[in-house]
C-alpha cells in the first residue's frame, strides 16, 4: 500500500461523492467505470462480487465503496475510500440544508428541488442497467433481472417477492445446468 494509491482512491471517490444525488447507487455506473475501466483496479466479476456482498450485508449501500478500498489497500484503503465518499457529499448536504432553511420561500429553490428528482431517478435507473450488464452473463440471468425489474415497477407488492422468485429460479437453473457461474 502506497500513499499514491491512497491519494488516487481519495481523489476518485471524493469527486464521485459530489454527484451522488440519490446515494451511492446513483453513481454506481461511474464507480464501476472508474474502478474497472479507467483505474484498472479490478475486473467486472470482482466488482459484481463486491456489489453483491455490499447489498447482502446489513447497513447502508455505501459499504460498496468501503469494500473497494479494503480490497485495494487494506484498512487504510477502507478508511480513505469511506471518508472520501462521505465527507464531500455530507458537507454539501449540510450547506444545502442551511440554504434551503434560509430561502425556503423562494420560487427558484422550489423549482430546483423539483428538478433534482428526475436526475436522481435517472442516475439510479442507470446504475441498475449498469449492474445488470456487469452481472448478467446469459439468457437466464438476463430474464431473471428483467422479470424482477418489471415486477418492481408494475406491481404494488413487496419487491422481496421478486427477489425470492429470482433466487429460486437461479437455484433451479443452476441445478439443471442452464446457468453458468463465474
Amino acid at each position: 500500500m502506497s500513499f499514491a494509491m491512497l491519494f488516487r482512491i481519495a481523489h476518485v471517490f471524493a469527486i464521485l461523492s459530489l454527484v451522488s444525488i440519490g446515494g451511492a447507487n446513483a453513481v454506481l455506473p461511474e464507480i464501476r467505470r472508474q474502478v474497472v475501466e479507467i483505474q484498472g483496479w479490478m475486473n467486472d466479476a470482482s466488482f459484481a462480487d463486491l456489489f453483491a456482498i455490499s447489498h447482502a450485508a446489513p447497513g447502508p449501500n455505501i459499504i460498496m465503496v468501503s469494500l473497494i478500498g479494503w480490497q485495494l489497500a487494506g484498512l487504510a484503503g477502507l478508511m480513505v475510500a469511506t471518508l472520501a465518499i462521505m465527507i464531500p457529499s455530507c458537507s454539501l448536504a449540510f450547506i444545502a440544508s442551511r440554504a434551503i432553511a434560509r430561502w425556503s420561500d423562494r420560487r427558484w429553490l422550489q423549482l430546483g428541488k423539483e428538478g433534482i428528482v428526475p436526475v436522481a431517478l435517472g442516475l439510479i435507473l442507470a446504475s441498475g442497467v449498469a449492474m445488470m450488464r456487469t452481472a448478467d452473463r446469459d439468457g437466464v440471468t438476463i430474464g431473471i433481472s428483467l422479470f424482477t425489474a418489471a415486477f418492481v415497477v408494475l406491481s404494488k407488492r413487496n419487491p422481496l417477492w421478486a427477489l425470492a422468485a429470482g433466487t429460486c429460479a437461479s437455484v433451479i437453473a443452476l441445478h439443471f445446468g442452464a446457468l453458468k457461474m463465474g
